[in-house]
């Protein structure tokens, strides 16, 4: 049985916008956030590719990455993800060369494949659609094409990139990168935060397929998962209404910033849009310091988690930097 304690934690940042905050706001908040998981003993911090999306400023991705490296000295940097059919895999193996050639041994190259973004954003950056766009396969071998050693007489080369030794991890929500990651050996992350209906049977379909590759020996499993602490229960449910706010707002297509906590939810949402949304989060953890520990400890028992990547996001910065020294005090005691 694993144990929470045996369990890595990380962190993934979206560079949340909360309302009456700028973006500029929004990224000192992120280097500030990686500071303080990077003294609390976090693994990694990770940024996720989003487009056209109010409330969420992580667009280019790579570029702060960069600043988050910049600003720390030992926590691992990296994408959650890259949405790899937005780009030329050359211009990412770059990117992620040039990073990891700055910050050697910190970088990791997480890689999704959807767009990010709603269908007119997705044309708009991807611009050629033909309807024979590669298969997410084929990117992700060219994308490692670039970054292994090069061979004799290669005509095109990733550099900086070819040759460095950059951990690749494939995301999902759904079965098909689960299959993928398991069929090419490599780490697979689930993105249990928002899409928590097929977590548990990805985990097994890439467990039970897995095959060793050169990248990877045995099956390795990250879960992302909402959690938010707080002093008590009470005062976490409370600073979790800004989530449901967020989440409720996706499903109303009505993208804003963070908002503020409410006292009463059914003030707002009717009961069928409170029913998907608590549905989209139903393994979200929230409350005080044992109930927590207590989420975390079950989820890790349920999925064999090897890490838990841990979204935390309070309307208040302050709160959400309590919300993670929380959680890693709870996950160590």
């Amino acid at each position: 049985m694993n144990k929470l304690a045996d369990t890595k934690i990380s962190v993934l940042d979206l560079a949340p916008v909360a309302a009456g905050k700028s973006i500029a706001d929004s990224f000192k908040n992120s280097l500030e956030l990686a500071r303080h998981a990077e003294k609390l003993g976090y693994t990694r911090f990770w940024m996720a590719e989003h487009h056209n999306l109010e409330g969420i400023a992580s667009a280019a991705t790579s570029v702060l990455l960069g600043y988050i490296a910049g600003g720390t000295s030992t926590i691992r940097v990296g994408s959650g993800g890259i949405m790899l059919p937005n780009h030329a895999p050359l211009i990412i193996a770059e990117q992620f060369g040039t990073l990891e050639t700055l910050y050697p041994g910190r970088i990791d190259l997480g890689l999704g494949r959807a767009p990010g973004s709603d269908g007119l954003t997705m044309r708009a950056l991807r611009r050629e659609m033909t309807g024979r766009e590669a298969d997410m396969s084929d990117l992700v071998q060219e994308l490692m094409y670039y970054l292994a050693p090069p061979q004799p007489g290669q005509k095109v080369r990733a550099v900086p990139g070819a040759g460095l030794n950059i951990p690749i991890w494939l995301l999902g929500s759904s079965l098909y990168s689960a299959q993928l990651a398991a069929v090419m050996g490599l780490p697979y992350a689930f993105a249990g935060h928002f899409a928590p209906e097929m977590m548990q049977q990805a985990i097994d379909i890439y467990r039970v397929g897995f095959k060793p590759s050169e990248h990877l020996r045995e099956s390795k499993v990250m879960v992302g998962v909402q959690v938010l602490a707080a002093e008590t229960d009470q005062r976490a449910e409370q600073l979790a209404t800004s989530l449901y706010q967020r989440f409720l707002g996706i499903i109303r297509n009505q993208r804003v910033n963070l908002q503020p906590p409410v006292d009463n939810m059914d003030a707002i949402w009717n009961p069928m849009e409170k029913e998907i949304v608590l549905s989209k989060l139903s393994k979200s953890i929230i409350g005080g310091p044992e109930k927590v520990k207590a989420g975390m400890q079950k989820l890790v028992e349920e999925t064999g988690a090897d890490e838990l990547m841990i979204v935390s996001d309070a309307y208040d910065h302050q709160e959400r930097l309590k919300s993670f020294e929380i959680i890693a005090n709870v996950k160590n005691r």
